[in-house]
């Protein structure tokens, strides 16, 4: 072999090398996106999954919540039946205390009358 052959001959193993390295980074790269696209869908399907469990959850406390609203609704709605009942609502008090003070000023009127009378 001679010399230009032999350096030829270096010249594409050195070329065929550097093809290789090329190949070997375009690779390393491929392989990296490949691994940040699993990651990525790996990580949004956790997240759709979370997301869901929380929908879930959420629907779950709200039909509690409501359920909880009922029946401190109907607890109150029977308090004021019986307060209703026994006279202890306070609508009616107040009727009531204005019909006692109007009596009372309608006596005190009279008594006043008769004192005057006298």
């Amino acid at each position: 072999m001679s010399k230009i052959d032999n350096l030829k001959s270096k010249v594409n193993d050195a070329e065929e090398f550097a093809r290789k390295i090329w190949l070997a980074g375009l690779g390393a790269y491929g392989k990296s996106v490949d691994e940040v696209q699993g990651r990525y869908e790996k990580l949004n399907a956790e997240a759709s999954k979370v997301f869901e469990e929380l929908v879930a959850k959420g629907s779950k406390i709200e039909a509690d919540a409501k359920d909880k609203f009922k029946e401190t609704t109907n607890v109150e709605a029977r308090v004021a039946e019986v307060r209703k009942k026994l006279g202890l609502d306070k609508s009616d008090m107040e009727q009531k205390v204005d019909e006692l003070s109007a009596k009372i000023d309608a006596l005190s009127a009279q008594v006043s009358k008769l004192a005057d009378a006298k």
